[in-house]
């Protein structure tokens, strides 16, 4: 699958921030944590898994750009670099899937697939703690957002909700 290539890449990418490596460590392990008690077929957990490592990718480039890593300008600005640093590793048909999560990864209307909707909850389940996120807000993201059994559980189990 050489997810691994993906992962030297992205440490590379973010070199010297620690954040950032961080984030996106723990987004994979819940999205493939969810993926894998949720059953998707192969392709779609390597998409979500490959998503899930990237899916952060266009925040150094929107830093730069607008100086601020804001969701819209990850969105805008992330397909592009993640078509850059994938297309020699994956066929092109799961680069345009990925790619097409990165552009929305912030956005949580007409979610369109297993895939999506994973990434979605285990960024989630990360960036409610990296925010520490109120009890409140935590519940409505709960009902609002999460649609999975195994993203429920986690939420609910972790923030105690």
């Amino acid at each position: 699958m050489n997810i691994e290539k993906v992962f030297e890449r992205m440490i590379e990418y973010y070199s010297h921030d620690p954040k950032q490596i961080h984030h996106f460590l723990k987004v994979h392990s819940f999205a493939k944590r969810i993926g894998i008690a949720e059953s998707p077929d192969e392709r779609t957990l390597s998409i979500l898994e490959i998503a899930a490592i990237v899916h952060d990718i266009g925040i150094k480039a929107a830093r730069e750009k607008y100086g601020s890593g804001a969701g819209n300008y990850q969105e805008e600005l992330g397909p592009a670099i993640a078509q850059a640093m994938l297309e020699d590793i994956y066929p092109q048909d799961i680069v345009e899937r990925v790619c097409y999560l990165v552009g929305r990864h912030h956005t949580y209307s007409e979610i369109d697939g297993m895939d999506y909707q994973i990434l979605i909850e285990a960024d989630f389940l990360v960036n409610i703690y990296e925010g520490n996120m109120s009890q409140d807000a935590v519940r409505s993201v709960l009902e609002k957002i999460f649609k999975t059994n195994t993203g429920k559980w986690l939420c609910t189990t972790m923030y105690q909700v």
